[in-house]
């Protein structure tokens, strides 16, 4: 027996060449000599004369063996079986400590750090014994003074195990494998006792199967009697019951079938199920269907809803991308929903549908063309009808909005940019629908054709530049109730626009910027009209003509503008205040626009009546769809001043010797105008606006008020005399508006700062067209959340253990707006009310926030919505209330966070109340 040690060992061997034994030699070359001793030699005769041959007849009947064939080849000398070594490849192993061989019975004893590696497999652990007589390798534990340590760690390709101990032979790949945890895509697998069949298929023994990331004390699994294993493919078991906190549950089958592959997959979509007691629809299915993985690049979800009382529900979904070139969804959603039951008096029946399409292109797909979509469009009432819609943003949303846009450059001089667009915009309260199908946009860059060939652009000349633009829209104007139907094209209009914009700048005394533009405007219409008076029916009458018409239009103008600084500094030497100096900036800007009369598209007609003869004017391209050529001519002056007022002051870090800049007023803009040619209210109202941002950047305030400089008169229409010349002040403040938006959390005491914005919030207000501040209620549907949870323990790297030192995260915004009118002397609000959202983590796992707010102008709350969530490791709960209102619901939901189990679940909702104004 030879013995090794060494602190690192490192040995290739051949299992083969150690079968040789000195023994058996020296038992063969015994054997040999004892035979050849005991032997007899058979003496020959002596040859003395010749013999003479003989003939003897054989009276004795020969044959041959009928199971003798001479040209059959006896089967054992050929074995159809292709005799190859049992090793296939080199064994390597090492330790850390030790490697010792004992040649006579045929092992190798590894042990500290032990790893051996046969082809695709590898094992690691505390001990190791190589039985290379038997082919087996044992591998197990390390055991110290503080428990066991370095158990097993069983690698095979893709699959790994962790096993107490393992014996693996090494000719038929089979395994024994003790005490195992194996993860198979996402799930948790373990097993008291394995057996490794081969290299795809495993058998276990009173197994766990669980989704829990406490693999030592998992707060679920399903415990099987048996089952067998096929890694990243299928897990199917035999009698199988559910343990929570290792408490059994009445959740158990005789057999289950847990799908593990990694790969894409088409599978049943397991339904919600609960009852519908606002609408007496009864009890119902929701969300129930098939899911289709088509291939690689696109998918398809078929789901459909069931009610008892014969209401029903359809949705398509779809998401398809290819990579570095778009991506993008697509869902249909149709429901034809009974209230009631069939012949009660209060029995009604409305179909409503969704159609939503979003599309995106990657910017690098190809730098000269662009493909969007956004497409939200259906049934004015859907999110406010729908059954299976929680979706809260959408049913407080007054409008839908699509677009489909395409866009091409055409490189050059000059570059030629080419876009169509097809628009769509509902307002779900008057049910009326606008459709642009489609707009063609074309424009050609900016030409300078008296620039220089080389060096800067100078003077009025250089400067001047041109550009041709053109658009031609197909506008069509219906309801929703005629939206899909022939008639939405009867009032369709047509029409092409070109223009032709022409600039220059120049600097006069090196401070005032002047700029001279014109605008050259020619519209094509197909839909024109003619007037008359007809004095047989005694009526003006209008007749609609179609062909194609054109009219141009033109104006010209001039502005002037500059920037104006003021500086007041507060800094004297030896003093170093708080507010070290003020700056104010103004921005004044006259401009000068003259707009011809183009009378020349007017006619004429007469009207009789008990008074006389009268004359009326009026276009042909009254109903165009550029609208109409003006008529009166138009000088007019605008005059615009805009203002910033920034601080300078003392750092709170004394290091620094520079201030810091605070902004003390954004913004401050006034803008008004004056027609030299207007007959009367020649001077238009003062538009005046402004906002800035205090306490840290926190809050945000933005106003804005409208003076009027003319008076009113008794019936509180406005006339031709300044509002001072009629016993007032100067301006008379029409409207006024007001918005304070606070936003802050715990970390706005922390000195972080709120840096990180919501962008689950935005994507949800996308996707939506709603709010990005949650002030309607946040946007949670619980069953497809779970899809995307991430422990947030992991996100904040916080240790939730230490509880004294466990910060309780929070986040608050509030919302103030107000509307003033007093157009005609109402002096009244119109709108008053204080908004907020929120959201505090009570506990590690518990997190409860709210959205509401109060109106004062009506004396009410506002949308109220309050939710509770409760993170329970491997599963989730949720529960989102809103108290009252006409959408009065609640929605509760309990189920486990991970994909592979996600059917696992129980979701309950009481839908809104169907109101008769719907």
């Amino acid at each position: 027996m030879s013995f090794q040690k060494s602190s690192h060992t490192f040995t290739k061997i051949h299992l083969k060449g150690l079968r040789t034994n000195s023994l058996h030699i020296l038992f063969a070359l015994s054997f040999t000599v004892f035979i050849n001793t005991f032997s007899f030699a058979q003496e020959l005769p002596t040859k003395n004369k010749e013999i003479p041959p003989t003939r003897v007849k054989d009276t004795a009947v020969v044959k041959v063996d009928s199971i003798f064939n001479t040209k059959e080849i006896d089967s054992t000398q050929q074995d159809s079986v292709k005799k190859t070594e049992f090793l296939k490849d080199i064994v390597k192993y090492k330790a850390k400590d030790s490697v010792i061989t004992d040649i006579i019975s045929q092992k190798i004893y590894l042990y500290n750090d032990t790893q051996i590696n046969y082809q695709d497999l590898e094992i690691t652990a505390g001990v190791m014994v190589i039985d290379y007589g038997k082919n087996l390798v044992y591998a197990g534990r390390l055991k110290d003074s503080t428990g066991y340590t370095q158990k097993p760690v069983f690698t095979q390709g893709a699959n790994i195990i962790k096993p107490d101990s393992i014996i693996f032979n090494t000719k038929n790949k089979k395994a024994i494998i003790f005490n195992s945890v194996t993860e198979q895509s996402g799930g948790t697998i373990i097993s008291e006792r394995t057996k490794k069949e081969n290299d795809s298929v495993f058998f276990i023994g009173r197994g766990k199967f669980t989704t829990s990331e406490n693999i030592e004390d998992p707060e679920y699994y399903f415990l099987m009697d048996k089952a067998k294993i096929v890694p990243n493919k299928k897990v199917v078991t035999g009698f199988t019951q559910m343990y929570i906190y290792d408490v059994p549950t009445p959740i158990a089958l005789p057999f289950a079938f847990f799908p593990m592959s990694k790969k894409q997959s088409s599978g049943i979509i397991f339904p919600s199920f609960g009852e519908d007691t606002g609408n007496d629809r009864g009890y119902f299915l929701q969300n129930g269907g098939y899911y289709f993985a088509i291939n690689d690049h696109v998918d398809l979800a078929v789901l459909g809803d069931y009610y008892t009382n014969g209401s029903y529900g359809l949705r398509l979904e779809s998401t398809y991308a290819t990579r570095y070139k778009y991506r993008g969804n697509v869902a249909f959603r149709y429901e034809n929903l009974l209230n009631s039951e069939r012949g009660f008096p209060d029995f009604s029946q409305n179909t409503i549908y969704n159609i939503r399409w979003s599309h995106s292109q990657d910017a690098k797909a190809n730098p000269n063309s662009r493909f969007s979509a956004s497409v939200n469009l259906g049934s004015s009432q859907f999110f406010q009808q729908s059954i299976n819609q929680i979706n809260q943003a959408n049913r407080l949303n007054n409008t839908l909005a699509s677009s489909v846009s395409y866009s091409k450059t055409f490189q050059g001089e000059p570059q030629v940019n080419l876009n169509l667009t097809a628009t769509h915009s509902q307002n779900t309260n008057t049910q009326s629908v606008n459709l642009t199908l489609p707009t063609v946009q074309a424009s050609m860059g900016r030409v300078f054709p008296f620039a220089p060939k080389s060096g800067a652009k100078k003077g009025a000349i250089h400067n001047i530049n041109f550009q041709i633009n053109t658009r031609g829209e197909y506008r069509i104007n219906t309801t929703d109730s005629l939206f899909g139907k022939s008639e939405m094209f009867d009032d369709a209009l047509a029409g092409m626009r070109h223009s032709i914009p022409v600039n220059t700048n120049f600097k006069v005394f090196n401070y005032f910027n002047v700029g001279v533009n014109a605008n050259f405007e020619e519209s094509w219409a197909l839909n024109t009209i003619n007037r008359f008076y007809d004095s047989a029916l005694d009526e003006v009458v209008t007749v609609e003509q179609n062909g194609f018409d054109r009219f141009l239009t033109y104006n010209v103008g001039a502005s002037v503008g500059t920037t104006l600084y003021g500086m007041y500094n507060f800094q004297k030497e030896g003093k170093n205040p708080k507010i070290q100096a003020i700056r104010h900036v103004i921005r004044p800007s006259l401009s000068y626009t003259v707009t011809p009369a183009f009378d020349q598209y007017y006619e004429t007609y007469e009207v009789m009546d008990a008074n006389g003869t009268t004359t009326e004017d009026f276009t042909r391209f009254e109903n165009s769809l550029f609208g109409s050529p003006g008529n009166r001519f138009s000088s007019n002056v605008g005059l615009s001043i805009g203002n910033n007022i920034e601080a300078k002051v003392r750092s709170k870090d004394s290091t620094k010797t520079e201030g810091e800049k605070v902004f003390l007023l954004n913004n401050l803009n006034f803008a008004t105008s004056y027609d030299i040619a207007a007959d009367s209210l020649n001077l238009r109202p003062v538009r005046v606006t402004g906002g800035t941002q205090i306490l840290n950047n926190k809050m945000n305030i933005n106003f804005g008020l409208t003076l009027d400089p003319y008076a009113l008169d008794s019936n509180n229409n406005k006339i031709n005399t300044l509002n001072f010349n009629n016993g007032g002040s100067v301006f008379r403040m029409t409207s006024a508006n007001l918005n304070i938006s606070y936003s802050l959390s715990n970390d706005s005491f922390s000195g972080k700062g709120d840096d990180d914005k919501d962008e689950e919030a935005d994507k949800r207000a996308a996707t939506a067209n709603g709010r990005t501040d949650d002030l309607f209620g946040k946007t949670q549907d619980f069953a497809d959340k779970r899809l995307g949870d991430k422990d947030r323990d992991k996100e904040k790297g916080e240790d939730k253990n230490d509880f004294y030192n466990y910060k309780m995260p929070w986040n608050l915004r509030l919302v103030y707006a107000t509307n003033y009118t007093n157009v005609r002397r109402e002096n009244t609000i119109s709108s008053n009310s204080l908004m907020f959202t929120g959201d505090v983590e009570v506990s590690p796992r518990w997190s409860v926030g709210a959205s509401s707010g109060y109106d004062f102008q009506n004396q009410g709350f506002t949308f109220t919505q309050l939710r509770f969530e409760r993170d329970l490791l491997s599963w989730r709960m949720n529960f989102t209330w809103i108290p009252f209102s006409n959408q009065t619901s609640w929605n509760f939901f309990i189920g486990i966070k991970s994909n592979l189990l996600k059917d696992l679940k129980y979701d309950q909702r009481r839908q809104p109340d169907q109101s008769l104004g719907n």
